[in-house]
């Protein structure tokens, strides 16, 4: 059994800042110390460093099919993208099919999850459920698959009536699962789409504005209600809006457990880099949309004080040819922008280095909280004796410039091209492997593995 010694490192916790060595066996922490014996296979100087809990991503697309395209990271480039930020965890999707059972797509996925090369979960998106399937939540949740997503959007594919979403969220009550809700209200924006279509809007710029505040506002007010009268906790997905945002602040205050994620996209890009209606701005698109730059100050506000949680991606990836699919049709672009890769450098940068964030708070967004919600802490998203050694070096004196043309995930340009990060990764740890050593890759095809989730979301 491969045993490392990380000596002098600045240890970073959510609640902890402290000088220590770390003593690593196969991929658990052993012992954390001062001046911990140097009998090891591989010894690491971490003088200088922060040395953190690999980041968690709760909301990745992996070769996600979209009927016309396929997401083009797979389960093995985009995985090694993520390591290379400084992720060791995803919480992938599998979507069942309107007619079918949830297990019937989970054999396709798992197959194609096997090519991982750090671990990675699975959230179960429901587009269909009568009561004679409300027995298979439960059996999921024992395989460990403990989060359920629904739509309020897309009513030809996933979206779902109220009283379908309110069923899941009593059966969560009962069972410990945790609803996660993509909330935009499907109606209103297809009224939005046919009328611009009609007038001949077609161009990129129209999507966002197909899309409003409102949109968005109205869903996340209406699941959180259902959430409130069922006694179960909902989870926000991808939150663009800080009306959305304002909608999560109010419940939390008056006691209710909604939580929300927002997303690099929505911190660090802005609609009027698109509104010109180039067919550039296809590169933008994705759901919802990227919205005006004066959005994003009040939701690095919000992620900075708890109103939202975590920092996700939505990382669903699509080349500048894929992208070609909607021109003339700006409801055909395929929806997605990568961002696995740089998710913590944009929290790096935009959080500690430009609003004086502490690291704590880095960690905790990056990857205590989505641990604690999603059922892998204390396994995942700390450093502590028993955790799994999913350990990052974050070099403070390590500048990092996000460029396409080196990017490991694997699309052909990057939204944040040219961004100058002051400070990054210099080692990352998966369970005990070191997969990165600065920018040169070290891991392995399929030494992922499937991570069984416990139930009842931590308050965080």
């Amino acid at each position: 059994m491969t045993t490392t010694l990380i000596k002098n490192g600045r240890i970073i916790t959510a609640t902890e800042d402290y000088v220590a060595d770390i003593f690593v066996e196969g991929d658990q922490i052993k012992s954390i110390g001062a001046d911990l014996p140097g009998q090891a296979d591989r010894t690491i100087d971490a003088r200088g460093k922060y040395v953190i809990p690999g980041g968690i991503d709760p909301h990745t697309h992996m070769e996600l099919n979209v009927g016309a395209a396929i997401s083009s990271d797979d389960f093995e480039s985009g995985t090694i993208a993520a390591a290379h930020g400084g992720t060791t965890t995803i919480i992938d999707f599998v979507t069942q099919s309107r007619t079918g059972a949830m297990h019937a797509a989970l054999d396709a996925w798992r197959a194609q999850a096997e090519k991982s090369v750090i671990d990675y979960g699975v959230h179960m998106i429901i587009a269909n459920l009568p009561d004679d399937l409300l027995s298979e939540m439960d059996a999921l949740i024992g395989e460990g698959i403990t989060s359920f997503k629904m739509f309020t959007a897309y009513p030809d594919r996933l979206q779902l009536d109220d009283g379908t979403i309110f069923k899941a969220m009593t059966r969560a009550h009962t069972n410990g699962a945790l609803v996660m809700v993509h909330a935009e209200n499907g109606a209103l924006i297809d009224y939005h789409i046919a009328k611009f279509l009609a007038e001949g809007k077609t161009t990129p710029n129209y999507h966002p504005l197909s899309r409003p505040h409102a949109s968005e506002a109205e869903a996340t007010h209406r699941v959180i209600a259902l959430a409130e009268l069922a006694g179960a906790p909902v989870y926000i997905v991808h939150v663009s809006s800080r009306y959305a945002m304002d909608e999560i602040r109010a419940a939390r205050e008056r006691g209710v457990r909604a939580f929300g994620e927002t997303c690099p996209q929505y911190l660090a890009l802005a609609s009027e880099q698109y509104a010109d209606g180039s067919f550039d701005g296809a590169r933008f698109v994705c759901s919802p949309p990227i919205r005006e730059r004066a959005n994003q100050e009040p939701l690095w506000r919000a992620l900075g004080v708890d109103v939202l949680q975590t920092l996700a991606t939505d990382h669903c990836p699509f080349t500048t040819k894929q992208k070609e699919l909607g021109r003339g049709n700006f409801t055909k672009i395929p929806n997605g922008v990568p961002g696995v890769e740089n998710r913590m450098h944009i929290a790096y940068q935009g959080g500690v280095v430009q609003r004086g964030w502490s690291m704590n708070r880095f960690v905790q967004v990056t990857s205590t909280a989505a641990a604690k919600l999603f059922g892998l802490f204390p396994r995942k998203g700390t450093i502590a004796v028993g955790s799994d050694a999913d350990i990052v070096l974050w070099d403070p004196a390590r500048p990092y410039t996000i460029r396409a043309a080196t990017q490991f995930t694997r699309v052909d340009y990057n939204p944040y091209e040219g961004t100058t990060i002051d400070g990054s990764p210099s080692r990352v740890i998966a369970r005990g492997r070191v997969i990165f050593e600065d920018d040169k890759y070290l891991g392995k095809r399929g030494q992922g593995e499937f991570l069984r989730r416990g139930t009842g979301a931590v308050a965080v």
